[in-house]
C-alpha cells in the first residue's frame, strides 16, 4: 500500500485563502532583524506567506496584514522587490 504525502498548507496574508506552502512567497523576518524573500522556504525566522497575485500584495500593502504577521514595519524597497518577483513569476507562467 502506498503512502499518500500531506502537502504542508499555509495561508496568503493576502487574500486569506490557504494554498500549498510551495506555491507561495515567504516574506521571512530574521531573528536579526533583516526582512528578506525567502526562495528556499527554510530561513530562520518569522515567516509570512503570499500567493502570486498582484492584488494580493496590493491587499495586504492597503490592510498591512504582512507587516502584521512579521510584527514589524515594512520598508517600500520591500514591496517593491515583491512587486517585481510577482511580475517575473507572472511572466514566466
Amino acid at each position: 500500500m502506498q503512502r499518500v504525502k500531506k502537502v504542508p498548507l499555509r495561508r496568503c496574508v493576502g487574500c486569506q485563502e490557504m494554498f500549498p506552502k510551495r506555491e507561495l512567497i515567504r516574506v521571512v523576518l530574521t531573528p536579526e532583524g533583516e526582512i528578506h524573500l525567502d526562495a528556499t522556504g527554510k530561513r530562520n525566522g518569522r515567516g509570512a506567506y503570499l500567493c502570486q497575485k498582484q492584488a494580493c500584495l496590493q491587499l495586504a500593502r492597503k490592510r498591512k496584514s504582512l507587516e502584521r504577521s512579521l510584527k514589524t514595519s515594512i520598508p517600500e524597497p520591500l514591496y517593491d522587490d515583491l512587486a517585481e518577483r510577482l511580475k517575473e513569476a507572472g511572466a514566466s507562467s
